[in-house]
């Protein structure tokens, strides 16, 4: 079989490691397949903790036989997660032309390689279809039935692309500052003003607080009028928020209570066109998982305020 490589990028979180492994591991396709872990090395002056963390994370991918085939490549220095991400899903799918790629707090289903495959071989040509998601949004009102459609909006938890597709992958961003200046296409690339992606963009490329190699995929995709498939039920689940995470602080806005380690696509669209009524329904989902999460962060504010007030009366 020519199974895509399964590419997985790890850093300090050996139990958040293991559990996306042994999920990992319990697919299908595991024994057929040839995984590459890329393990991220200690920034500087990092405290013991983080490198005894370092150290068990590269002891727990040397533990047992993950995949038919393990590769790993240990770096001696800190790359930061996009570099990494940038580095080795660019070294990989060069080489083997497609790629699966996961980072350390993903739990998949136990058809998630399959259905990674099967989307990878069947839209190998369409130059249109842009990427393959794993994940799905918990949107109210998709329909379940072990099938998948296409909509222009690319995801990072559990994903796959051709070396077609990611040859257009544009680090530096070209063109990002017409969203300043052409403030429909700003609200077209904001899903309608829904999500603030542009201000994420600026902050990226103009080095402030932002370290994320995602939003410069969007972007790419976006440029290039690409599509995404998705499958209509999560085949992934992000388990990796909380004051760990260095990238997924807080609760989970997609947090989906119905994820199914069981669950498996078989259907798939004959033709790579967008699902506009799926679109709708995803919009509107993170629409609410936004608002919800402004109305946490006031919460939190008012909270801290209250705390604050209550310490300068005692005194």
């Amino acid at each position: 079989m020519n199974l895509a490589p399964v590419v997985l990028f790890v850093y300090n979180r050996p139990k958040h490691t293991e559990e996306t492994l042994v999920a990992l591991s319990d697919n299908d396709l595991a024994k057929d397949s040839v995984l590459y872990i890329y393990a991220d090395g200690a920034m500087e002056n990092a405290s013991e903790e983080t490198l005894n963390n370092i150290a068990e994370t590269r002891r727990v991918i040397k533990k047992k036989q993950w995949c038919a085939e393990v590769n790993i490549i240990e770096s001696p220095k800190n790359k930061g997660l996009a570099n990494s991400i940038i580095e080795g899903v660019t070294n990989i799918v060069n080489k083997y032309g497609k790629i699966i790629v996961l980072e350390d707090d993903l739990i998949t289903s136990k058809g998630f390689l399959k259905y990674m495959n099967d989307g990878l071989v069947k839209y190998k040509e369409d130059e249109k279809v842009m990427q393959i998601s794993g994940f799905c949004f918990p949107a109210v009102g998709i329909s379940k039935n072990h099938s998948s459609f296409f909509i222009p909006l690319t995801a990072s938890w559990g994903w796959g692309t051709w070396n077609r597709a990611w040859r257009s992958f544009d680090a530096e961003a070209t063109g990002y500052e017409r969203l300043e200046q052409d403030k429909d296409l700003e609200r077209k690339f904001n899903l309608d003003n829904i999500c603030q992606y542009s201000q994420m963009l600026f902050n990226q490329m103009e080095s402030k607080g932002v370290d994320s190699w995602a939003i410069r995929w969007w972007w790419t995709v976006f440029k290039m009028q690409g599509i995404v498939l998705y499958p209509d039920q999560s085949l992934v689940k992000n388990d990796g928020y909380g004051d760990e995470g260095t990238h997924t602080k807080g609760k989970n806005p997609f947090a989906s209570e119905g994820f199914d380690r069981n669950y498996y696509v078989s259907y798939f669209p004959l033709k790579a066109i967008i699902n506009s009524e799926n679109f709708g329904l995803v919009k509107d989902c993170i629409r609410n998982s936004t608002n919800r999460g402004h109305q946490h962060e006031r919460e939190n504010n008012l909270n801290k305020l209250k705390r604050r007030f209550i310490q300068l009366f005692n005194k």
